[in-house]
């Protein structure tokens, strides 16, 4: 009687592993861009900015997201760090907009200034956002990286 009860269990596991395997398959990574960074107005003293997602489902499943978290560096000092769980369900082959409010960690942020100053001649800061948006547990993490340049003084015409 033991071997048939392991036998159904082996097969229970066997169905249940196929049925998790077709559920992944043909799923396509969601297409995440910054749409905006800008600050807001604050009434302390630390700056606060707001960061515009646009996020696009190519899949036919709703993309229901469950969190974000999110890391802003400027010249490779890590400036922002935060995380946000208010978060659109955006439709099967559909867009939606999030918006990621952002305070600067004021320690964090010394040693950039530092190298600013130490720097003056630089007409250009590196910047790098780096988002992990969870869309559950039967979707893989969805990690996003987008690095840039921000110009201090206008580039020049010759270049």
């Amino acid at each position: 009687m033991s071997q048939k009860i392991s036998s159904v269990l082996i097969l229970f596991f066997i169905v249940l592993a196929s049925g998790c395997a077709t559920l992944q398959s043909g799923y396509e990574t969601p297409v995440v861009s910054i749409t905006s960074f800008e600050a807001i107005p604050t009434n302390g003293l630390v700056p606060q900015f707001q960061i515009g997602l646009h996020i696009v489902n190519p899949n036919r499943s709703p993309l229901d997201l469950k969190g974000v978290s999110y890391t802003i560096a400027f010249e490779g000092h890590k400036i922002m760090t935060g995380v946000s769980n208010q978060l659109p369900r955006i439709d099967a082959y559909g867009e939606g907009d999030v918006v990621l409010n952002a305070s600067v960690d004021l320690f964090s942020s010394i040693g950039f200034f530092t190298d600013l100053i130490r720097n003056q001649k630089k007409d250009k800061i590196s910047y790098s956002l780096n988002a992990k948006l969870d869309a559950g547990s039967l979707h893989p993490l969805i990690r996003v990286t987008k690095k840039g340049e921000l110009y201090l003084t206008q580039p020049s015409q010759n270049q």
